[in-house]
C-alpha cells in the first residue's frame, strides 16, 4: 500500500504508520537507543522476575507486586518495540486496523496496570511501616492475589472504550498515522467525524482513574511520613525512610512523563510533531527500562542475590 494513499474510503483495512514524522532519514539512528532501552527493559525485569521466584526469601507481598510490575513493563514494551523497529530498520510501516486497535488496547490497558500496582505497593509500604506488626496478617497471598486480579480487571475495564470509540468512528480521508504506534489520539484524529466523546473519554481516564491512584498514593505517603516522623531517632527515621524510596522513584518515572506526554499530545500543537512523537515513544520504553535497575540497586534483598549470582559465576 502506498505511503500516500488519501483517496476517499470508509473505514480502511490497514493504517500507515510513518514512524517518527521529519526524522525518517535519521530512523536507523533512533533504533539505537530505543534498542539499548528495549534490551535494559527485558534482560532486568526478566531478573527480577528470576530472583524473586528462586529465592524463598524473597516470598511475599513486596516481592509479588514488583514481579507484577516487571510483567506490566514487559508487555508495555513488547507492545510497541518490535512494530516500531519494523518501521524504523525495514520501512514496513503497514499495520492492519484490528491489530493496531489491540495494539492500542494493550498500551493503555497495561500503563493503566502499571498505576494500580504503583498503588498497590504504596497500600504495601504503609502496612510495612505505620502497621508492621499486622503485615503478614494483613497482605497475605490470598489478599495479594485478590488486589492483583482487581488491578487487572479494573485496567481492563476503562481501557476498552478506546479501541470501541476507535472503531465506531468513519475513516474517510486518510490512513496515513502520523506516529510510530497506534496511540488513541493519533488514530481518532484521522476520524472525519466529531471525535470529542474520545478525546474527553481519554482525559477523563487520564485525570480520573490515574489521577484518583496519584491521590491515595499521595493519602499512604501522608500517613507514612506521620509514622516516620514519629520515631524516635534520626537513624531510625531514615532507615524506615530509606525502604520507600524505591516505590517512590518508580512513582516519578512512570507519572511525570506520562502527565507530560498525555497533555502534549493534547494540547502541545506549539511543541514539534516529531518531538511529540518521539517523547511518547520513549515514555513507553522509559519506566520498563527504569524500574528494574531502581529496585535492583535500592532494595538489599535483590541487590545481594544479583551480586551472589555474579560471584559465584566468577568462581
Amino acid at each position: 500500500m502506498s505511503d500516500s494513499n488519501t483517496t476517499d474510503f470508509n473505514n480502511p483495512s490497514s493504517f500507515i504508520l510513518l514512524g517518527i514524522p521529519g526524522l525518517e532519514e535519521a530512523h536507523i539512528w533512533i533504533s539505537i537507543p530505543f534498542c539499548a532501552m528495549y534490551a535494559i527493559a527485558v534482560l532486568g525485569n526478566f531478573t527480577i522476575l528470576l530472583i524473586v521466584k528462586t529465592e524463598p526469601s524473597l516470598q511475599g507481598a513486596m516481592f509479588y507486586f514488583l514481579c507484577m510490575l516487571a510483567i506490566t513493563d514487559l508487555v508495555v514494551s513488547t507492545s510497541t518495540l518490535p512494530k516500531m523497529l519494523s518501521i524504523f530498520w525495514f520501512n514496513s510501516r503497514e499495520i492492519n486496523f484490528s491489530a493496531c486497535l489491540t495494539q492500542m488496547y494493550f498500551i493503555y490497558s497495561f500503563s493503566t496496570m502499571e498505576s494500580g500496582i504503583l498503588v498497590a505497593m504504596a497500600f504495601d509500604r504503609y502496612v510495612a511501616i505505620c502497621n508492621p506488626l499486622r503485615y503478614s496478617r494483613t497482605l497475605t497471598n490470598s489478599v495479594v492475589a485478590k488486589i492483583g486480579l482487581a488491578v487487572l480487571l479494573r485496567s481492563g475495564i476503562v481501557t476498552l472504550p478506546y479501541p470501541f470509540l476507535a472503531r465506531r468512528w468513519p475513516y474517510c480521508r486518510t490512513n496515513i498515522i502520523p506516529h510510530s504506534y497506534c496511540g488513541h489520539i493519533a488514530v481518532v484524529n484521522l476520524a472525519c467525524a466529531d471525535i470529542r466523546i474520545s478525546s474527553y473519554y481519554g482525559l477523563f481516564n487520564l485525570f480520573s482513574v490515574i489521577g484518583m491512584d496519584v491521590f491515595f498514593i499521595a493519602v499512604s505517603y501522608t500517613l507514612i511520613l506521620r509514622a516516620i516522623f514519629r520515631l524516635p531517632s534520626k537513624d531510625a527515621r531514615l532507615k524506615t525512610f530509606g525502604t520507600c524510596i524505591s516505590h517512590l522513584c518508580a512513582i516519578l518515572v512512570l507519572y511525570i512523563p506520562d502527565f507530560f506526554s498525555s497533555l502534549t499530545q493534547r494540547f502541545g500543537q506549539n511543541v514539534p510533531l516529531h518531538l511529540r512523537v518521539l517523547i511518547a515513544s520513549m515514555y513507553l520504553l522509559m519506566a520498563p527500562m527504569l524500574h528494574p535497575i531502581i529496585y535492583g540497586v535500592r532494595t538489599k534483598q535483590i541487590r545481594g542475590r544479583l551480586l551472589q549470582l555474579f560471584t559465584h559465576k566468577q568462581n
